[in-house]
């Protein structure tokens, strides 16, 4: 079984391999359906877990001193794995702006985001990465990680008092938020042209849904309340003050909770209305 596993994952497509994952219990699972963020997170451990920081900077700081190509999720990679509808909504929003880019990454763990992107993002004239994160986090980049381009806040802020971004990154962060579009209505003032969403889970419900997700013990042991949101509510929402200028799935794909209700992962790319109008 040991020998044939690299063939399997070579052959098969990510939505079999996902799915074989979760009938063996190896992959993430979505339980549940919770009346109240409070109620998830009592039966979960979160983000804020030592162990978790801990994998994701060992795996950062292997890619920033060259012996791996990048990380997502504090797993290190070999070979890099291009989001390319993500990679060209950077490149876009720098076109937009004379090929500097000035990107608020909220909830960009340890710079994830800018080192998978970085061989691209070196062409610009001018990039300043900035990532919003918890208090843990923003400790270890500043020791570990910062540098002149690639820096680290504890708010929205105090990053703004210091900057103004022209492309807003949200990847993999909004669904993990106790309250996601209190943080979008403040992320809509803070001048940017550009908004991404991405590797986020919505469904075709009239309303958000709460769950919790499971972490495979492969990468590490956590749990964390998640929100499945209605694709309709949300792009009713976000339309306030942006406009859809792309979308796409996601590789995470078509998936379902263990009470079998369907939801996906999608991405966008957004303008902002204001900017427009300017």
């Amino acid at each position: 079984m040991r020998n044939i596993r690299p063939l399997l994952k070579d052959c098969l497509p990510p939505i079999v391999l996902r799915t074989v994952a979760q009938i063996l219990g190896s992959g993430t699972r979505f339980e549940g359906n919770y009346s109240s963020w409070e109620e998830a997170a009592t039966q979960c451990g979160g983000y804020a877990a030592e162990n978790i920081l801990t994998k994701v900077l060992d795996a950062t700081l292997k890619v920033k001193q060259g012996d791996a190509a990048f990380e997502r999720d504090s797993v290190a990679f070999h070979d890099i794995e291009y989001n390319w509808p993500v990679l060209a909504a950077f490149l876009w929003a720098a076109s937009r702006n004379a090929g500097f880019l000035n990107v608020l990454d909220f909830g960009g763990a340890l710079g994830s985001s800018y080192f998978q992107n970085r061989r691209f993002l070196e062409t610009l004239r001018k990039v300043s990465w900035n990532v919003i994160e918890q208090p843990h986090y923003v400790r270890a980049g500043k020791e570990h990680i910062q540098d002149e381009r690639l820096r680290f806040y504890l708010t929205i802020d105090s990053y703004m008092t210091e900057n103004q971004p022209n492309v807003i990154l949200l990847s993999s962060v909004l669904q993990y938020l106790p309250n996601p579009f209190n943080v979008l209505d403040k992320l809509a003032k803070c001048g940017a042209s550009c908004l991404i969403i991405d590797r986020t889970p919505y469904s075709s419900q009239a309303e958000d849904c709460l769950v919790i997700q499971h972490v495979p013990s492969n990468i590490y042991r956590a749990s964390y309340p998640m929100w499945i949101f209605s694709w309709d509510r949300f792009v009713q929402h976000i339309t306030d003050s942006w406009e859809i200028f792309a979308s796409h799935i996601c590789p995470e794909g078509y998936v379902k909770t263990d009470h079998r209700q369907d939801f996906s992962f999608k991405g966008m790319l957004l303008s902002s209305k204001q900017c427009s109008k300017n």
